[in-house]
């Protein structure tokens, strides 16, 4: 009997060793899923900023060849209102220079 009162002890002292390793267990592979879930979820973010940098980037290059469009075309109208002015002032020394001829002949 005392041998058989000794197995039991011993039996139930070994159930309970295997179910607290089956409780660490079953802990671990929630923490894992728990774990594998965050690291999912921030794969998922990680590839949204991935995809956002990627079209800021194309936003900012259509961006600087829209401006460097605007500086060439300024720089155009520029010109050309330089040579306007320029026309203007031709034409009004052309100007002075008939308005005395028509004073010399009047007089």
């Amino acid at each position: 009997m005392k041998n058989i009162d000794e197995k039991e002890k011993k039996l139930i002292q070994t159930l309970q060793k295997l179910r607290e390793i089956n409780i660490q267990d079953s802990k671990e592979i929630e923490e894992v899923a728990v774990l594998r879930d965050k690291k999912n979820q921030l794969e998922i973010e990680k590839n949204q900023i991935t995809e956002s940098h990627q079209s800021l980037e194309e936003e900012n290059l259509k961006l600087k060849s829209q401006v460097n469009e605007l500086k060439r075309n300024f720089e155009i109208s520029k010109r050309k209102e330089d040579q306007f002015s320029e026309k203007i002032d031709e034409l009004n020394q052309e100007t002075d220079s008939l308005l005395e001829e028509i004073d010399k002949w009047q007089m």
